[in-house]
């Protein structure tokens, strides 16, 4: 079976983003083209350029896409639209680095984009139930197995707050997050207590945005003259659903680990050379959970490691620069591309003051509805 690596290299050549924020009167359209624009000026490409679009979105109508961009110009591109829970916008990207690989087309543009509506609403009070067969709240879920690690591993909730507070910390020069002030682990513990140990400032907020990200084959790089030190090259991309486990009180990342092992053998890497992560942390114990999967942290240590400061900037493999769901926010359908546009940023050397020193090897990591995951590795030439 052939990889991303087997295929025609892709290169992630332009990003951009319109700023995570609360319920507005700002229309996704606007929101949309505002990372589009964003995304072509970063490569310096024109629309007309684009051959093919994925747009990732969960709750803002049918063929969405295809109206969006018909207000910055009806070029004929080819527009689908994808839903894959908060994994929306990473499967986008993942769709439209295979149509690059594969030959069909030479450039193609991902864009998340996604408005807080009354169906994600609906979910956030009544369990994903409200969407499918199976209730599923996963902050009651994730709070649970905080409580269990407390006693089985010695985490503390100052832990939950340390990651908070970094990811806060970070958001806080970012200038498209969600949060953009620091936060203490004091005022992380002082905020409201929504479950067991978790507050309200170790958990996402809702909120709204957009994130764009243009992938080209080398053949577009020549043809558009995108110039050099702009493309980062894609890897590996790798999504897989979890099996039912039926009775499960715990949360699982059976299939977070079962996918980064593959990202990382498809992109031939181990976890050592990784020198940053965005990852999926709806849920402070997320991040601590998901450094040891990923091979960051061993078995049992993702407090320590976190503690001695591994995965902050200038640590050992920074997680989250960009705030991640934290604080940079997850507006569901462009969260998996927000951490793209952190990571090329990064991967160029040119993210200011989160800049991770001497940064070439990156995983973007998203989960869907608990049951989903996919990651991406990243890498500058």
């Amino acid at each position: 079976m052939a990889v991303l690596r087997d295929l025609r290299p892709v290169y992630v050549v332009g990003v951009g983003m319109h700023r995570y924020q609360f319920a507005s009167d700002t229309n996704y359209i606007d929101m949309g083209l505002t990372a589009t624009r964003g995304a072509l000026a970063d490569a310096g490409i024109a629309f007309d350029a684009v051959e093919s679009a994925y747009v990732g979105c969960t709750g803002i109508g049918l063929a969405a896409g295809r109206i969006m961009f018909n207000h910055i110009g009806s070029t004929g591109l080819a527009v689908t639209q994808v839903e894959n829970a908060s994994a929306s916008g990473s499967s986008a990207f993942q769709l439209a680095c295979f149509e690059v690989a594969a030959g069909l087309r030479d450039c193609a543009i991902a864009v998340g984009v996604d408005k807080y509506g009354d169906q994600v609403r609906a979910a956030g009070k009544e369990g994903v139930g409200k969407l499918s067969d199976t209730a599923n709240i996963p902050l009651i879920r994730y709070a649970i197995m905080a409580e269990h690690l407390k006693k089985a591993k010695g985490l503390t909730q100052e832990d939950l707050a340390l990651v908070a507070s970094k990811n806060h910390t970070n958001a806080a020069t970012n200038p498209f997050a969600q949060f953009q002030k620091p936060r203490t682990v004091e005022q992380i513990l002082a905020s409201t207590l929504v479950a067991g140990s978790t507050t309200s400032l170790m958990c996402t907020p809702r909120g709204e945005g957009a994130a764009a990200a243009i992938v080209c084959s080398e053949e577009g790089i020549r043809r558009l003259g995108i110039a050099g030190g702009k493309p980062i090259r894609v890897l590996s991309s790798v999504l897989q659903s979890e099996k039912p486990q039926v009775g499960r009180e715990l949360p699982s990342v059976t299939v977070a680990q079962t996918v980064a092992d593959k990202a990382y053998a498809e992109a031939g890497i181990t976890s050592d050379q990784l020198d940053v992560v965005e990852l999926h942390d709806a849920f402070a114990i997320e991040e601590i959970l998901y450094t040891e999967t990923f091979g960051l942290a061993p078995k049992g240590e993702g407090q320590l490691f976190l503690r001695d400061g591994g995965s902050a900037i200038g640590g050992k493999c920074c997680v989250n620069s960009s705030g991640g769901l934290i604080a940079q926010g997850h507006p569901l359908g462009p969260t998996g591309i927000g951490q793209i546009h952190e990571i090329v940023h990064q991967l160029r050397h040119e993210n200011g003051p989160r800049q991770q020193p001497d940064a070439k090897t990156a995983m973007a990591h998203m989960i869907g509805l608990g049951t989903i995951a996919i990651a991406h590795i990243f890498q500058r030439d």
